[in-house]
């Protein structure tokens, strides 16, 4: 049987959690997920919960001792990884159950939250299910649509088939958006719930314009800079900000195309795009002063369950030209915040669209403004609260609702 959580009033909530949470992913790592991993958890912190974070350590790291004291600390249980090829800096957890279910066993938590379904993920499933502890999911990365990207597309199925029982076997999954929530219900994942993703304001704002930063890009006061910021990979769909950026530049000679991030097609890029900047990754106060000293976002990616950096740019006052799909879905309007091109399905005609769509908007560039000012005022409404609230009481959910016959578990 599952554990009972410690009834206590020590915040917000009267019922204070024990969470453990694994994940793959976690800062200083730059990616989307970690972000969102950290800000969940100093949110439940904040909110009086004891949460306990489960990853791989990091080159140099130094753990730091983990008591079993229920109070709300800050506290990291590091476990072996490798790199991930292809991607510096980022680590992939190794199979961990019997250490989990030993440090389970002792500290008991009420439930798990796994935000990963690599091999670490795989090994807190059967941990947790062992010792009848509940589980909560998060759908972060659409890994069964990566494949076709690497020339592998036909391991798609396979991928998602993975994919379905991991996910299956929690007590829910907790996917970004309602259209994500509802495509993966179509494809047989059960249990699915959303929980939407916030963007501090406070950090990405157009108060960080920086002057000085746009003239070491070369750019004037009057010169359109246009912004791409994320993974440099081929699931990013790059090929496609290069072309649309040359739209841009045939009505906007002046223009600049700023690049933030760093990943395997960084460099193919730069050689074959001597004229743009390639900045690397930018973090922290630097990061928000690159979204905010550009005019115009462009984020072509159709492989993303969410998309952070959509909604960090338009709370840096950006308007965002993507595709009508994950965050620019849910959050931008066309003709008022930006451009959303509906996705066909024919990756041909995709592009087309996508490239007329950024020779539209050059050709009003004065529009920008006000779309990032309706952009800007949209993003205040995205809340981290009220995000960490939501994944709260999922939290409670699982463990109000105590199913008697809870998904099977491994041998």
């Amino acid at each position: 049987m599952w554990s009972q959580p410690h009834i206590e009033s020590p915040g917000p909530c009267r019922t204070r959690l024990h969470l453990a949470l694994v994940t793959e992913t976690w800062p200083p790592e730059v990616n989307g997920v970690a972000h969102t991993l950290a800000r969940l958890v100093e949110g439940m912190r904040e909110r009086g919960h004891r949460v306990q974070v489960a990853r791989p350590r990091q080159p140099g790291e130094v753990a730091r001792p983990c008591g079993a004291g229920d109070e709300s600390v800050a506290c990291d249980h590091l476990l072996a990884g490798l790199p991930l090829p292809g991607y510096s800096g980022l680590r992939m957890g190794l199979p961990a159950r019997r250490r989990l279910q030993a440090l389970w066993s002792e500290d008991r938590p009420d439930a798990v939250y796994i935000a990963t379904e690599g091999p670490l993920g795989h090994a807190a499933l059967r941990a947790a299910r062992r010792l009848g502890i509940p589980v909560a999911s998060g759908f972060h990365t659409h890994f069964d649509g990566y494949a076709r990207y690497y020339g592998v597309g036909w391991l798609t199925p396979l991928v998602r088939a993975v994919l379905r029982r991991f996910h299956n076997r929690c007590d829910v999954t907790l996917a970004p958006t309602g259209a994500l929530a509802h495509t993966l219900a179509a494809q047989g994942f059960q249990r699915v719930r959303v929980m939407a993703r916030g963007v501090d304001t406070r950090r990405f704002t157009p108060a960080r314009r920086s002057s000085r930063l746009r003239q070491q890009w070369g750019a004037a006061t009057a010169t359109s800079v246009v912004l791409y910021v994320g993974r440099l990979a081929p699931e990013k769909n790059l090929a496609l900000v290069v072309d649309a950026f040359r739209a841009i530049q045939a009505a906007r000679p002046d223009a600049r195309l700023v690049v933030v991030g760093d990943g395997p097609s960084r460099t193919e890029l730069e050689r074959a795009n001597p004229d743009a900047i390639f900045t690397g990754q930018q973090v922290g106060q630097a990061l928000a002063q690159h979204y905010a000293s550009a005019d115009l976002f462009l984020f072509p990616s159709t492989s993303e369950t969410f998309g952070n950096v959509v909604i960090e740019a338009m709370a840096s006052g950006l308007p965002v030209l993507a595709f009508d799909s994950a965050a620019a879905h849910e959050h931008v309007t066309s003709g008022v915040s930006g451009a959303r091109v509906p996705l066909t399905g024919t990756a041909s005609e995709d592009a087309a669209a996508f490239v007329g769509a950024a020779g539209a908007l050059a050709q009003d560039p004065e529009a920008w403004r006000e779309m990032g000012r309706q952009a800007r005022a949209h993003a205040r409404g995205l809340d981290w609260v009220e995000v960490v609230a939501e994944f709260e009481s999922q939290c409670l959910g699982i463990l109000k609702e105590g199913r008697d016959a809870s998904p099977a578990m491994d041998g």
